[in-house]
């Protein structure tokens, strides 16, 4: 185990607190390499690709976290763990430990197969809910602490054969699908700058309904 590693072990982990107001972390939950673009699994990337490119910034990959790093104008992190899904934690604790940064400042975006398609849902704590991503998140910040959207990619039509599920998650959006997808992204973005700008609550009271 390197140094780097047993700075950011799960053993010490990050504590909730008060101190710094605010969401200053924006984590979209993914997996790198250009054969899951487009898929359900990374409708959190697609995410946060879409609102740093509304900034204008430009991502940097970061070896020693293990994701790519941009940071906008207000000093709004945004980031994308490049350690596959079932490991993001890793990636999370490395980053907010680099800023300084507590569970309570941190927002993550990442796909559910609970909630139908096109549907917002932001939480301020939880449980993984099965999510693999939020599981490795749950461990690595030792809290339930931290905040949530989760968006709709809804159930697959054949779970009920082996692989069905997993080949729901990591199948491409249908050319009929996408333009819901697009409508999706564009009101998850303007949830994401309502809770940079107004909180979370606020957030919650206007984008915890179906993206239409």
């Amino acid at each position: 185990m390197s140094l780097l590693d047993r700075f950011f072990s799960p053993a010490d982990p990050v504590t909730p607190s008060e101190i710094g107001p605010g969401i200053r972390l924006v984590v979209g939950l993914g997996n790198p390499g250009p054969e899951y673009e487009r898929t359900r699994h990374n409708i959190g990337f697609e995410l946060v690709d879409l609102m740093v490119s509304q900034r204008g910034v430009k991502w940097q990959r970061e070896s020693k976290l293990k994701a790519k790093i941009a940071v906008d104008g207000a000093g709004v992190c945004w980031a994308k763990p490049l350690t596959y899904m079932n490991l993001s934690g890793t990636a999370v604790a490395r980053i907010a430990r680099s800023r300084g940064l507590h569970p309570n400042q941190i927002l993550v975006v990442y796909d559910d197969i609970a909630l139908p398609f096109g549907r917002l849902r932001f939480r301020a704590e939880g449980s993984a809910g099965g999510h693999n991503g939020i599981k490795s998140m749950l461990a690595a910040l030792a809290t339930e602490s931290f905040a949530r959207l989760r968006m709709g990619i809804g159930e697959s039509r054949d779970a009920g054969h082996e692989g069905g599920l997993v080949e729901h998650v990591l199948g491409r959006f249908s050319p009929e699908e996408w333009p819901e997808a697009e409508k999706m992204l564009a009101i998850a973005a303007d949830g994401v700058n309502c809770v940079l700008s107004d909180g979370l609550a606020a957030a919650m009271n206007r984008f915890n309904r179906r993206a239409d």
